[in-house]
């Protein structure tokens, strides 16, 4: 699903060069929930934001599903990322004025998709994630669990075949964030879903297939 040979990201900050990702390679295989792992400032963030298309390395190869994504303009980027990649991150980023149901249809609706559609989909998803009697609720009335799964579902509503989620329990407290793991885990047994996720919290493995620890920029090891 992702080959990824040699990665490399290098950021200016005045005059001095930060060496973010020093040459990483692995692979990840249709199906698969891969953690990535390790210290603050190993890379971890900086490694799913080029998986994700979110950020361009400075050198390295990285195909996903056959397609040399790097070698894409950027707006084969954006059609990308839109029909095959989608995000959860440590912000909830659903839109405060919106019910539930609203912030999850409204990427289809953007790309143009039937009502009919959209309602159907989104509606269809709150359920699978536990959200089917929250359809109509504000952000405001519900608990940061609930609207993490908003967000889950948000990035679900399209079906894409990657999973991105960057710390997406860093907010959460243990009992929600075991809850939006346990769904991962769901959704990756039931539905198949590829998932790669960072996290720094230890507790976090039993949920995952195999994790990537990085160090420095660096794999450290792959368990």
């Amino acid at each position: 699903m992702i080959q990824v040979k040699d990665l490399k990201r290098t950021y200016v900050v005045g005059k001095v060069e930060v060496h973010a990702l020093r040459g990483v390679s692995f692979g990840v295989e249709k199906g698969e929930f891969l953690a990535i792992m390790g210290p603050s400032g190993s890379g971890k963030s900086t490694l799913l934001h080029q998986l994700g298309l979110l950020d361009t390395p400075t050198s390295g190869e990285i195909v996903i599903d056959g397609v040399d994504v790097i070698g894409l303009s950027e707006h084969e980027r954006t059609i990308f990322r839109l029909n095959q990649l989608g995000y959860v991150f440590q912000e909830y980023a659903i839109l405060p004025e919106l019910t539930a149901l609203e912030n999850v249809y409204l990427p289809s609706m953007m790309m143009g998709k039937k009502r009919e559609h959209y309602l159907k989909s989104s509606t269809d998803i709150l359920e699978t994630v536990g959200l089917g009697d929250r359809l109509h609720h504000l952000p405001r009335e519900l608990s940061g669990g609930e609207q993490q799964r908003v967000a889950v579902a948000r990035a679900l509503v399209n079906k894409p075949k990657i999973l991105f989620a960057d710390e997406p329990c860093a907010n959460l407290d243990t009992e929600s964030s075991r809850q939006i793991l346990e769904l991962f885990k769901k959704l990756n047994k039931e539905l198949g879903q590829t998932i790669v996720m960072v996290s720094h919290e230890e507790w976090h493995k039993k949920y995952v297939d195999r994790i990537i620890y990085l160090k420095d920029g660096m794999i450290e090891k792959i368990s």
